[in-house]
């Protein structure tokens, strides 16, 4: 079995663009729940403030995260209308390529790449019960 790899992106909101992020938002985890059924995990939040949206994904293997980024440039052209890049986070083991357009990625918009690639324990679990 290969290893998990959770992906955190965190995004700062443009000012009085939240209700649209929003709707953007619930827009596109439809999109992804039918079109990346390999996405085991993406959630979406936004912090007390109102001012930072951060996403979380996971993925059960490095093979499923790049066809979850297959049409990525498309959803974000389409996001940076309403958000921007505040920094990203790896666990897991990425295939190379991932790890490279991140990098180019955050050394681009001048943001952080956290890479923890060393996965040393825990479990995925499908339902609570």
């Amino acid at each position: 079995m290969s290893d998990p790899i959770v992906f955190i992106s965190h995004f700062r909101i443009k000012a009085e663009k939240i209700d649209a992020l929003k709707g953007l938002a619930s827009q596109t985890t439809e999109g992804l729940y039918g079109a990346k059924p390999q996405t085991l995990v993406y959630l979406a939040y936004v912090d007390e403030d109102r001012g930072v949206i951060t996403f979380i994904h996971v993925f059960g293997d490095a093979d499923s995260m790049d066809i979850h980024f297959e049409g990525a440039d498309e959803r974000a052209r389409a996001a940076y209308e309403f958000m921007e890049p505040a920094g990203w986070e790896i666990f897991g083991g990425p295939s190379a390529d991932t790890v490279e357009t991140m990098q180019q990625a955050a050394a681009s918009a001048g943001v952080t790449l956290t890479v923890a690639s060393d996965y040393v324990a825990g479990f995925l679990r499908a339902s609570s019960g």
